[in-house]
């Protein structure tokens, strides 16, 4: 039996194509994936995240603890604001990549991705149970998560009566009355767009997410699925857990180095990076785009381009840009094919197609 979010009704009535995404039942599309996503490069979409787990950990005991079972310095998360890191094992290997929202004063919400939030509560918990003044609670089922992503979002927010989380700055967060209940409207995404992550009660789900359609639409809002999701995050080159990372990758190795922080103390898988960092990673992920009209995707080999060719990778998340017109994608290769510029080959079906690494993000805001 598949789990579902509280929107799962609201999927049925608008027609979206259902699927089985880590366990739950989950939009994949409903207008057209390739519709939805243009929706969200040029005006507004809707999307349901309530599967990603949500994650609350509070008292004044909170920073240090979260300092120790995360990479990055929680103690530069000013209150109403919020940070990208990674909870890592004490290989260093990367248990999953999260983010952490400062709400109010010694109360945090850590929220992390769908497939691993029984690991990481069931981690959080025997970690807490050492710690005094700090308390760590699962809040995935009583609370509902939307995100409406898109140039026009900032408009829709306004227009539902919640103009002063329209000013918030990105990465931003605030907790406002809406929907009927308290509402903790975040600036943050997966799209690259201007956007809005929206924490509420899981009671309030279904008429929030109305409520956002009836006044969105006339400004061009659709409701958008997963397959649109993955779409636009891969334009910016943002990591996918289970594709592009997993516990057998490090931060090193997935070109996050900035969200290690190494000066601020001891934490999980400290020692095992310090090493790595000093003897230099065996792999890295990088992003690369075809040089002719194909499409990449994730489990193909990639090649090197000088003779003798060999193998030198594998592609972890890839596909054809709808905004670019061209074929995308992140892959994990020996160092020395890293460097952007270096040119490559994806094996596609027996084709070595000729390609290059770049530097995301793929995809620029047009100017203007």
């Amino acid at each position: 039996m598949m789990k579902q979010t509280p929107l799962i009704a609201q999927h049925r009535a608008a027609g979206a194509k259902l699927v089985d995404f880590t366990g739950w039942e989950m939009p994949i599309q409903y207008s057209g994936v390739v519709d939805e996503y243009h929706s969200v490069r040029s005006k507004a979409g809707l999307f349901d995240v309530s599967h990603m787990g949500r994650i609350s950990v509070s008292g004044p005991g909170s920073v240090g603890f979260l300092q120790y079972v995360t990479t990055n310095d929680v103690s530069k998360i000013s209150v109403r604001s919020s940070q990208y890191s990674m909870v890592c094992n004490p290989k260093g290997g990367i248990q999953d990549d999260i983010f952490i929202y400062h709400v109010k004063p010694y109360e945090f919400l850590v929220c992390v991705n769908a497939s691993n939030r029984e690991k990481i509560v069931t981690w959080l918990l025997e970690k807490v149970a050492h710690v005094q003044g700090c308390k760590v609670r699962d809040r995935s089922r009583e609370l509902a998560q939307i995100a409406v992503q898109g140039p026009l979002s900032r408009d829709i927010l306004i227009a539902i009566g919640v103009a002063e989380a329209a000013n918030l700055k990105v990465r931003q967060c605030m907790e406002v009355p809406a929907f009927g209940g308290s509402v903790i409207v975040a600036r943050t995404g997966y799209t690259g767009e201007l956007g809005y992550e929206l924490y509420l009660s899981a009671q309030f789900a279904e008429p929030a997410w109305e409520e956002l359609l009836k006044v969105g639409q006339p400004l061009g809002l659709k409701p958008a699925g997963l397959g649109a999701r993955d779409l636009l995050r891969l334009d910016m080159g943002y990591l996918l857990y289970g594709n592009d990372i997993n516990e057998e990758t490090s931060p090193l190795e997935a070109g996050a180095e900035w969200v290690v922080n190494f000066e601020k103390g001891e934490f999980v898988g400290r020692a095992a990076l310090l090493s790595q960092r000093t003897q230099g990673v065996v792999r890295r992920l990088v992003g690369f785009e075809l040089l002719e009209k194909a499409v990449p995707r994730h489990g193909f080999t990639i090649l090197s381009a000088d003779s003798p060719v060999q193998s030198i990778g594998e592609v972890t998340s890839g596909n054809l840009s709808p905004f670019l017109q061209k074929g995308i994608g992140l892959g994990s290769v020996l160092p020395r094919y890293a460097e952007p510029g270096t040119k490559i080959q994806i094996d596609i079906r027996g084709k070595a197609v000729p390609a290059q690494v770049v530097k995301p993000p793929f995809y620029k805001k047009p100017k203007g």
